[in-house]
């Protein structure tokens, strides 16, 4: 070191400018560096705040426990007392609002598993600030959401993770390596299937309104959706089955089941979808739902082509008719759900997260790894690249240039279930996100109540329906939410 320079000089232009070292050092503390030059160093820990940290975000956060968890947020103290409890020295708060206010300046990263309907509010407030996100799957709500935080991501250069743990498994890579190898032909068809919800749906809004426990925030819970009544039916958990708050068995599971579909496939924009389920609610998801979803060909790779594909998804118990050729009493259920690539060669067949891939044929190909092993966990993995340039940065297994698009493929099917009265196949604008054949005038309404009951050994029929409404606006309105007041998200970066 140069005698004469100061220790206030060598701080502020950091360690390697300084000393003038011909050589950089292997790592050089954050402390020095300062969080202004964009980078933290791998012997540094993120300050990290986590937000949603009752169920999948206490499971995150101890993932990552090796960084420094200096804020927690939950709207309901009592479930999430055990995040409470083993994160003893985080500040806590109900509303990620005024973590962000209070903390913000101090935080790296944010980790967000709340319910659906406030991913991408809470995940856009943080990359707005410069902060890395994880957010749990679903990525988001609704088309604009998931448009809106794959463009965030790009403008702030900020590092990010869906939650969808699958694709940082050997499973995806491998299902990747036999399609992009040409190993089982053409696919022009995939089914796909979960044997989720396992919590309530098919459900009539309580009649009865209860007053939260103390401990639960309900006017925060609601957030962005639109005002109703508490009732415990509704949360902790079981709010996956209510559309204002979750997008039911296939937003759930879809992010996980079809990821490798996603990205083997090559897949962007959808241009055609359709739905149908069992009796479907004004406000909460069906039992069962069946979805096709039908994406244009792609530009066609080295060994294959890529033509136009149909992908079905099944949930609620229902499962595609079995192969030919599939073993007598194998089960396609593996963790959760199945995939079924149906190629001009050969079938291939993946459990849920990618999980264990197999051919119907026997074989068992030798394929070169053709993506990234992902050597630590997703979460970790994300961490990772929290520490790394933008300039630089190694992308993680799920950041949002993919699951943004993908997250998109999702609620475009939960919007095909919800849009089934039309009796139509809906055509889809994805560049500007809108339905193009929906006619102007045409009208839909949704189920209340079922109303069905048996009296003196007779069944009666006594649906109670929502007042007819425009199909468009009600379409509209789901692609983009109208947020409660209060609550507003930016407008999408150009």
């Amino acid at each position: 070191m140069e005698p004469n320079i100061s220790r206030r000089k060598f701080l502020k232009t950091g360690a390697t400018a300084a000393i003038g070292l011909a050589m950089a050092p292997t790592i050089v503390s954050n402390k020095v560096l300062g969080k202004s030059a964009g980078h933290i160093a791998p012997s540094d820990k993120l300050n990290v705040l986590g937000v949603g940290v009752g169920g999948r975000g206490f499971g995150v956060l101890k993932a990552i426990e090796s960084q420094n968890v200096i804020g927690l947020c939950d709207v309901d103290w009592k479930y999430c007392n055990p995040a409470f409890k083993h994160f003893s020295a985080a500040k806590k708060y109900y509303d990620y609002r005024k973590m962000l206010d209070e903390l913000g300046k101090e935080a790296d990263a944010v980790v967000v598993a709340t319910a659906d309907h406030t991913h991408a509010i809470i995940a856009a407030d943080a990359m707005t600030l410069g902060k890395h996100v994880y957010v749990e799957k679903p990525l988001t709500h609704s088309v604009y959401e998931s448009r809106l935080l794959t463009k965030l991501a790009a403008k702030y250069k900020v590092a990010t993770q869906m939650g969808n743990q699958g694709s940082s498994g050997a499973g995806v890579r491998q299902t990747c390596a036999w399609i992009w190898g040409g190993e089982i032909g053409e696919i022009k068809k995939v089914e796909a299937f979960t044997d989720r919800p396992i919590w309530p749906q098919g459900l009539p809004v309580p009649e009865k309104a209860e007053n939260p426990a103390k401990t639960l925030n309900w006017d925060l819970f609601l957030g962005p959706a639109k005002y109703r009544a508490y009732n415990p039916i509704y949360t902790p958990w079981n709010w996956r089955g209510w559309w204002d708050f979750g997008t039911g068995a296939l937003g759930d599971m879809a992010c996980h089941i079809l990821h490798p579909v996603f990205k083997g496939l090559k897949l962007g924009y959808p241009t055609k979808v359709q739905g149908s389920s069992t009796l479907l609610l004004t406000d909460c998801a069906p039992n069962a739902q069946m979805v096709k979803i039908t994406f244009p060909a792609r530009d066609n790779m080295p060994k294959v082509g890529m033509p136009e594909v149909d992908v079905y998804w099944y949930d609620g118990g229902l499962q595609p008719i079995r192969p030919e050729g599939v073993p007598v009493g194998r089960n396609l259920n593996d963790a959760g759900g199945g995939v079924i690539f149906h190629g001009t060669k050969d079938t291939l067949i993946c459990g849920c997260y990618g999980k264990d891939p197999w051919l119907v044929s026997g074989r068992t190909p030798k394929s070169p790894e053709v993506l990234r092993e992902v050597t630590e966990s997703h979460e970790m993995d994300w961490v990772r690249a929290c520490k790394e340039d933008a300039a630089n940065r190694v992308e993680t297994a799920s950041p949002f240039s993919e699951a943004g698009p993908f997250n998109e493929m999702v609620v475009m099917g939960v919007m095909a279930v919800r849009l089934q009265a039309l009796n139509q196949e809906l055509l889809w604008d994805g560049a500007n996100m809108r339905f193009t054949n929906i006619p102007s005038d045409a009208t839909i309404k949704t189920v209340i109540k079922d109303g069905f009951k048996i009296t003196d050994g007779h069944p009666t029929f006594d649906k109670t329906f929502t007042e007819p409404q425009n199909a468009a606006e009600f379409a509209n309105e789901m692609i983009k939410h109208t947020y409660r007041d209060g609550w507003k998200l930016p407008e999408i970066p150009n």
